[in-house]
């Protein structure tokens, strides 16, 4: 069965905790050899997730959130605004 990307998405924690059924396991693989979109989501879910469990403490830089806001605010000065498109499913 193919599965669509968001069928994989409504699945990225049982796949990454490998207790999907193996027959729904090898749809999201053959799904995700095809789509870089849902191969990238992936990586990056268990990339935070192993960050998150770093215990270790990051120091952000003095003025951080200043600058971030400063740096946020000026790229969405030069963007047009776009509309949510809400798909209710």
């Amino acid at each position: 069965m193919a599965l669509s990307c968001r069928h994989v998405w409504d699945r990225i924690s049982e796949y990454i905790d490998d207790t999907l059924d193996p027959q729904v396991r090898a749809d999201v693989e053959r799904h995700l050899a095809q789509c870089e979109i849902c191969s990238a989501i992936i990586d990056s879910t268990r990339n935070i997730i192993i960050f998150m469990a770093d215990e270790r403490v990051f120091e952000l830089p003095f003025d951080f959130s200043k600058r971030l806001h400063a740096r946020l605010d000026e790229v969405l000065r030069h963007e047009p605004p776009r509309t949510l498109a809400i798909n209710p499913q």
